[in-house]
């Protein structure tokens, strides 16, 4: 009787144990090996245009997973979302400025517009990641000083984040579900509503490679 009773309570506990974080719910630590196989011609820089913003997929991966962590990026649909949309704007990662037409202080991983560099470079003084002095001077200087500041050597992990902080900062909640669900109609409305873009055949090939590779 009272292996019997030992035995029931061990199985009791199990049954009611929490789970281990699920899928839905994880911070996703992206390597290498998924970027490339979401977009290939990462591996190498050898032919990139501009070859000091061009970064390998060994080089993105880290600072890309950093940047999910520290922005609460935790499902396989908003890390599809973001990367399909860091690879299309960056050209696969080989640019980091607009060249295309060329507007001034456009730029990061995501591409953002100078508005938004300068919200974003505030938030890293909040976080001290950035000094106010820095920011301040940058921006008196005009827009190009503070992508040069947020693109500065040995600030990579600033450009690499400025999607993950566009979508945590910038996006409403009822878009971030959408995005969580995985679902083709929520990353058109992040598209759409948030990023403030059109849905293209190319955009979607990307968004597509990326929920594939990353089981969403």
């Amino acid at each position: 009787m009272l292996l019997f009773a030992l035995l029931f309570l061990a199985a009791a506990s199990l049954s009611t144990a929490s789970p281990v974080c699920s899928r839905s719910t994880q911070t996703f630590n992206l390597t290498t090996p998924v970027l490339l196989t979401i977009s290939p011609s990462t591996s190498s820089c050898t032919s990139a245009p501009f070859p000091a913003e061009c970064a390998t997929a060994s080089t993105a991966a880290p600072f890309l997973s950093s940047s999910f962590q520290r922005y609460g990026i935790t499902t396989p649909g908003e890390t599809a979302a973001l990367l399909s949309l860091i690879l299309f704007e960056s050209g696969d990662l080989q640019y980091n400025r607009n060249h295309f037409p060329g507007v001034p202080g456009q730029g990061t991983r995501n591409m953002q517009s100078p508005t938004f560099n300068a919200l974003y470079a505030d938030s890293l003084v909040t976080a001290g990641r950035l000094t106010s002095s820095d920011v301040q001077t940058a921006k008196a200087a005009g827009v190009g000083p503070v992508l040069d500041l947020l693109l500065k050597e040995g600030n990579e992990d600033l450009d690499f984040g400025s999607a993950a902080w566009f979508l945590s900062s910038q996006c409403s909640a009822d878009v971030r579900s959408g995005l969580k669900s995985g679902s083709e109609a929520g990353w058109e409305v992040y598209l759409t509503e948030c990023v403030g873009t059109t849905v293209t055949d190319d955009r979607k090939t990307g968004w597509t490679n990326a929920i594939a590779a990353l089981g969403a």
